[in-house]
């Protein structure tokens, strides 16, 4: 049987969503049919310990801040070495590498669209729209991870409707662990959130809401953990420390491992203005936690309000105040909610599933690209 060589092809390899997808496809994908490259505009970090397959290379580029024309030389040179069969590529920073990948000779181009630039959370910059339209016909397939950045592909980008293949994220189902107690009021309710603290995810929005809940609920000990770090840290503990938080806020920095963070949530929240389709609601819905997420991108794709959790508009931190509130008010739902998202994980959102689904789109084009060779 023919092996094939994939070139993931990123902005940072480094903690983070669409890094982890890369990771998992990488280990997951069946290693007696592909071997896997991983190349980095910029850098390779440690992250790359994640990945346990036994052939795969990796080729930082060294990208310079600002425009960089170099960067696309040297991946053209490091394409014509390795010489793989198809790209894979992440986000939009990556997707003019389509052009150096054609000219050194790799005939299947795929690039996958985890969340609009931090730059463009609408999709509406047109300098952004004009290149993705420019450069479609050197891409093979467009993958949105969501519905709703599938839509906006075809609408608003006008890319054709042939090209597009949504595939949603999907993550391991961990072993049932022991019962979640039931909420203690002689203990602290916990509402946890996991990522980067970068203005898109709108950190500052849920200390907002978090101060209002303490005030509606001012006898009730509750503590909120932000597990993750970045360049809002300072903004968002200056806000806490404005607003009487500090006591009642825990900010973890980086963690390898989030599994015993999450184990120790009441309740999971994400306040982000934008998304694509976020781990951190899958991986949290996998351990049975009930999530408040706003409803931006693919996130109406993942909670089910009322069922697996609720959603609420972004930046109105009065509704996540609501939201949260309604949990502690009705604490049997935390429970509920939070099995009914785990089984929702087990039918629509596991790893096998996405697995599979890259694996279908890669040999196809493969066996395509063997058949025109």
């Amino acid at each position: 049987m023919n092996r094939h060589r994939i070139a993931h092809l990123v902005y940072r390899f480094d903690i983070g969503g669409l890094e982890s997808v890369v990771a998992r496809l990488i280990d997951h994908l069946p290693h007696d049919r592909f071997d896997h490259a991983v190349i980095s505009l910029t850098e390779i970090t440690d992250f790359r310990h994640r990945i346990h397959h036994p052939r795969v290379a990796f080729h930082a580029l060294h990208k310079r801040e600002g425009q960089d024309p170099a960067v696309w030389w040297r991946l053209w040179k490091f394409l014509r070495s390795w010489r793989p069969d198809l790209v894979h590529a992440c986000n939009l920073a990556t997707l003019e590498g389509a052009v150096p990948t054609r000219l050194a000779g790799v005939k299947r181009f795929v690039h996958a669209e985890h969340g609009r630039d931090t730059h463009d959370p609408d999709g509406t910059n047109r300098k952004y729209l004009l290149l993705r339209r420019l450069l479609t016909p050197w891409v093979d397939r467009f993958v949105p991870v969501s519905r709703d950045l599938a839509q906006w592909m075809e609408t608003t980008v006008h890319i054709p409707a042939a090209k597009i293949h949504p595939i949603l994220n999907g993550v391991a189902l961990p072993a049932p662990g022991p019962a979640r107690p039931a909420p203690d009021p002689a203990r602290p309710f916990l509402i946890g959130t996991v990522g980067r603290l970068w203005p898109i995810k709108d950190h500052v929005n849920l200390i907002h809401a978090f101060h209002a809940l303490r005030q509606r609920l001012p006898d009730r000990a509750m503590q909120l953990m932000i597990v993750g770090d970045g360049p809002e840290r300072t903004r968002v503990e200056t806000l806490a420390a404005r607003l009487d938080l500090t006591d009642a806020l825990r900010i973890t920095g980086w963690q390898n491992d989030i599994t015993p963070f999450l184990q120790q949530f009441d309740l999971f929240v994400l306040p982000s203005k934008a998304e694509g389709t976020p781990l951190t609601i899958l991986e949290a819905m996998a351990m049975a936690l009930p999530v408040v997420a706003t409803r931006v991108g693919g996130v109406p794709d993942l909670v089910v309000a009322g069922a697996t959790g609720q959603l609420v508009p972004p930046e109105d931190p009065q509704a996540l105040a609501d939201a949260m509130l309604d949990y502690l008010l009705h604490p049997a739902r935390l429970n509920a909610h939070g099995t009914a998202g785990r089984a929702r994980i087990a039918t629509d959102f596991s790893m096998t599933h996405m697995v599979a689904h890259y694996q279908t789109l890669f040999e196809s084009l493969l066996v395509t690209k063997n058949q025109a060779s």
